[in-house]
Formats: C-alpha cells, sequence, structure tokens
C-alpha cells in the first residue's frame, strides 16, 4: 500500500495560489529548523563552563578545569542520532496511522518531551533526552517533506523541498547566535536557554499543523472523499464543490488506483532487479545519504566550537556563527541552480570544491597553523588561522550549494512508484544511522588519548581529520559519476523512463533527447498503439 516516509505519487496539487506554497513551506519547514538547532546546539554546550562543570570531570589543565571523556563526548553528541534512525523508519507507519499533520504534531509531542528531559543535571536524564528528542527529529524528517510533496503546487514541488535543507542551516544559524548570546553566564541558564528555545520551534510547528488541511492524498487513501475534497478546495483556494476541485480529485483518485494495482512494493521489492532497476535506485539512496554524511559536513556544526578552540582561535563561538552563516546564504543559492545547472553536474563540482578546501585546510593545520608553546604561552599564526577559517567557510560553501540541498531533493526524484514511501525511508535512516557513526568516532579521531583511571585511547588527529574528510569526497565524486544520472527538467514518468533505457554515464544525453522528443511512457504506448493500427491497413493496400 501506498504512503511512508514521502508521497507515493509526489505529484503535490495543481494550485496557482503561491499563498499556501508559502505557508506550507513557512509551517513545515520549522521540521528543519528542529534538526539544525538541535545539531548546532549541542556543539557548544558541550564547550561551556557550567555544563563541563555539571556532567564533566575534574582536570586542572583545561581551560575550564573540567573535562568531559571522550567516551561521554562520542555519546551524548552522537545518540541523537540513534533515535533519528528509528524515527525515520517509523515514519511511515505513524503517516499512514495518524495522517501526516497529526502525525507531525504528535512528533512535536516526543521532541518536546525529550527536550524537557535535557533540562535535567543528571547524566543518565540528559542522554535519555537525547534519544528521545532525536525520535522526534527523525519522525519530523520524514513526515515533513511527505506533507510538502503531497500539498505543494506541482511547478514548486522541487524548490520547496530545496527549502527544508535551508531551513536546517537557518536552524543552525540560530543555534550559534543563541549561544554566543549565553555562553558567558555562569549558572545552568547558560546551556538551559539554548536548550529550552526548542520549545517555540516545536510549538509552531504543530500550532501551523493545526491550522492547515490534512494532505488530500492521505484522505483518498483512506477513502474519506468528502474530506478529501474539503482540503482541496482549502488548498486550491476555491470552492470544495468546484469543478476545478473535482478534476484534481479525481486525478488524485486515478493515480492511487494505479498504484494501488502495481506490484506489491514490499521492502524486498526495493531490493529486485526490476526493469525498472529498483535495487539500483534503492542502492543509490541510501548510498548517498551516507556519502553525504561522509563529506565532514557534521564535524563541523557538531564539533566546530571545540575544534576552533583547540586550533588556538580565541571565540570560537563566533566563528561557528560565520560558519554558519555562510552554510545559509550559500543553501539560498544552492537551491536556485538545482534546476539550472543540474543535480549530477552540481554534485560533482560540490565533491571537487569541498575535496580541494578541505585538503588546504588540513595543510595548513598541520603546519603553519598548528599553536606552538613558548615561555610566554600558546602562539598562533595569524595569517595561517585566517587561511584555516577561510577554506573552512569555502568548504561549507560547497557543501551547502550541492550536496546539501540536492541530495534531499534526489531522495524524493529516483525512486518509481511503487516502492518510493519504502525507499526513502530507507534513505533517510541511512543519513541518521551514518550521523550517529560518524558523530560518535570523530571524538576519538580527534582528541588526544586521556590518562588515569577514565583514561581514554583516542587517535589525537587534530586538524589532520580533514584529510579523511578530503579523501571521502574523492569517493563522492566517483560516486556521482557512477550512480547519479542527471534527471533536469524531467517529470518522476520519465526519470523510470530513463532508469530503464539509459545507463547513468550518458543519462544527460539521453535526457536532452527525452525532453526534445516529449518521450513519455504514455507518448510511447499512443505511438506502438498507432503502428498497431496503421500495420492492417498496409496489408489491405498491398493485398488491393
Amino acid at each position: 500500500m501506498a504512503g511512508g516516509a514521502v508521497s507515493g505519487a509526489g505529484g503535490g496539487v495543481s494550485s496557482s495560489s503561491l499563498l499556501w506554497a508559502v505557508i506550507m513551506s513557512a509551517f513545515a519547514g520549522f521540521g528543519g529548523i528542529l534538526f539544525g538547532y538541535d545539531t548546532g546546539t549541542i556543539g557548544g554546550v558541550i564547550a561551556m563552563k557550567n555544563w563541563l562543570e555539571t556532567f564533566g570531570e575534574p582536570d586542572s589543565t583545561q581551560p575550564f578545569g573540567f573535562v568531559l571523556a571522550t567516551n561521554n563526548k562520542s555519546l551524548v553528541v552522537s545518540i541523537l542520532s540513534a533515535g533519528t534512525f528509528f524515527g525515520a523508519l517509523l515514519a511511515s507507519p505513524m503517516g499512514d496511522r495518524f495522517g501526516r499533520r497529526l502525525g507531525l504534531i504528535l512528533s512535536c509531542a516526543v521532541f518536546c518531551l525529550g527536550v524537557g528531559l535535557q533540562l535535567d543535571k543528571r547524566w543518565a536524564t540528559f542522554v535519555v533526552g537525547r534519544v528521545i528528542a532525536g525520535l522526534g527529529v527523525g519522525l519530523v524528517s520524514c513526515l515533513v517533506p511527505m506533507y510538502q510533496s503531497e500539498c505543494a503546487p506541482k511547478a514548486i514541488r522541487g524548490l520547496i523541498v530545496g527549502l527544508y535543507q535551508l531551513a536546517i542551516t537557518i536552524g543552525a544559524l540560530l543555534a550559534a547566535i543563541f549561544l554566543n548570546a549565553t555562553q558567558h553566564k555562569d549558572s545552568a541558564a547558560a546551556w538551559r536557554i539554548p536548550i529550552a528555545i526548542q520549545f517555540i520551534w516545536a510549538f509552531v510547528l504543530s500550532a501551523g499543523m493545526a491550522l492547515l488541511p490534512e494532505s488530500p492524498r492521505y484522505l483518498l487513501l483512506k477513502n474519506r472523499k468528502t474530506e478529501a475534497r474539503a482540503a482541496l478546495g482549502r488548498l486550491m483556494t476555491l470552492p470544495a464543490d468546484s469543478a476545478e476541485v473535482e478534476a484534481e480529485a479525481l486525478e488524485i483518485e486515478a493515480a492511487l488506483r494505479v498504484e494501488l494495482e502495481a506490484e506489491a512494493g514490499s521492502y524486498l521489492d526495493c531490493f529486485r532487479n526490476t526493469p525498472n532497476r529498483n535495487a539500483w535506485r534503492t542502492w543509490t539512496g541510501i548510498l548517498m545519504q551516507g556519502w553525504q554524511q561522509l563529506t565532514g559536513i557534521n564535524f563541523i556544526f557538531y564539533y566546530g566550537t571545540t575544534f576552533f578552540q583547540q586550533a588556538g582561535i580565541s571565540n570560537g563561538f563566533l566563528i561557528t556563527i560565520i560558519a554558519d552563516v555562510v552554510n545559509t546564504v550559500m543553501t539560498i543559492v544552492g537551491i536556485q541552480l538545482i534546476d539550472r545547472v543540474g543535480r549530477r553536474r552540481l554534485l560533482l563540482i560540490g565533491a571537487a570544491g569541498m575535496c580541494i578546501a578541505e585538503f588546504i585546510v588540513a595543510i595548513v593545520g598541520v603546519t603553519a597553523g598548528h599553536p606552538t608553546v613558548t615561555a610566554s604561552g600558546n602562539e598562533v599564526n595569524l595569517v595561517a588561522q585566517r587561511v584555516l577559517i577561510a577554506f573552512t567557510c569555502i568548504y561549507i560553501a560547497f557543501f551547502a550549494t550541492s550536496w546539501g540541498p540536492v541530495i534531499w531533493v534526489l531522495t524524493g526524484e529516483i525512486f518509481p512508484l511503487n516502492i518510493r514511501a519504502k525507499g526513502m525511508s530507507l534513505a533517510v535512516a541511512s543519513n541518521w544511522l551514518w550521523n550517529f557513526g560518524i558523530g560518535y568516532a570523530t571524538p576519538y579521531l580527534v582528541n588526544p588519548t586521556t590518562f588515569g583511571p577514565a583514561g581514554i585511547k583516542a587517535a589525537n588527529l587534530g586538524v589532520k581529520v580533514f584529510f579523511i574528510w578530503g579523501s571521502t569526497c574523492v569517493g563522492c565524486f566517483i560516486f556521482t559519476y557512477f550512480f547519479i544520472p542527471e534527471i533536469k527538467g524531467l517529470s518522476l514518468e520519465q526519470i523510470d523512463l530513463l532508469y530503464r533505457e539509459s545507463s547513468i554515464i550518458g543519462s544527460d544525453k539521453y535526457r536532452r533527447k527525452m525532453l526534445a522528443e516529449n518521450e513519455t511512457f504514455m507518448n510511447n504506448a499512443r505511438h506502438e498503439k498507432g503502428a498497431h493500427e496503421r500495420e492492417p491497413s498496409e496489408e489491405k493496400v498491398a493485398e488491393a
């Protein structure tokens, strides 16, 4: 049965009203802010004096006299992603059981429970709160694109889904601003205020969804036809009994019939070698979400504050704000390039740019940028620091214009109709699984080994970790070249045809041919039918 992590048909609603598109994007986009804000918050919270005094261990060699053990740092940062992994998998039954709109409201309630637990001063409660908040974020990360793709006007559906990534970057930027504002407080308010602000984002999202209509597609899926037409009327700004609403409802019902009559579309079908290349497309979705995390971008947003401090930069919070501003501004640029430059080309450019920038950061960091110990204290090379910051921002800019928004757009486009819901849930769960793994492993890669009863052995790579991220960006380039087709300007139906008839490397040439000849399944069927109808006539002429 259809439904799940994204729109089953992905058709959207034929509406000329930009008002509803803006309203839906504004409210549903707060789901992205939930994720982005939490990602940005934890990196600054674990560097705050009062938080370290509350949860850390005494260490006279540290600036605040306390340190968080490497294993605990790994746990507290990455455990949210463990919750989001299961939340992403649960989004499909949540969306089908309670509906897209109510499902989002319930997800906000789960998230708020997790946020409330993180205000406690007990370590176990704080960690459990991170897990529960992650469950809510995982649910929202699938239900928001699902609602948007089913309700947004067809003409701008891609743009609206791309705006979800923009909301994530805005959330991270807001987190950096609030952290910078509270970092100098000597009480628990320093970290409790930034955490508690998350209640606001959850309230705005749930209140907004309470005012918006349910997805008409979900209502028709449940055979609630009267309610579906009422919802369509609101989305199309027309009376529920108008001819336009009736035509749109009939079109959605027809698409649903086709979907329900298709092959079962089970999780096993996602990995079958069918004419639609299901297995290839499923693995593409799973792997490209993994490669997005392997660019190393969350290293900056999870550990950027402490990383910049260790590199000798006095105000790591301020540099994190600069990085978040770059991320937000360049994401705005990126979502406008997706349909102009193309998905495949933008990913190739982004991977190459990130690779070069990260290798420069690594090389500068291990040479001139490394702080030196002198009699007067640690001395740093200011020029090298500025180069380090500049190329970190260049690396973020390449990510924000390519691997940030493009991957989310592709995830909603590459799956065939009958497995789109399950395929996307698997891809998004892959994102969170890699997020967890990288978030957990990074402190062991970056931090020095600690000694004593609670000592932890670590690799102490420091800035050299950028050699790893630069190398993985080479992998991103190779993966894109062999796995990601160019599908700019194609309908979802034409994407299915491209996967059937074209190679990945030759996809752009075939795409141009399809657009020039208006090649679709329906047109091909009409041409074949016309050819069959002409053949008997030609035989009769020959006989005469």
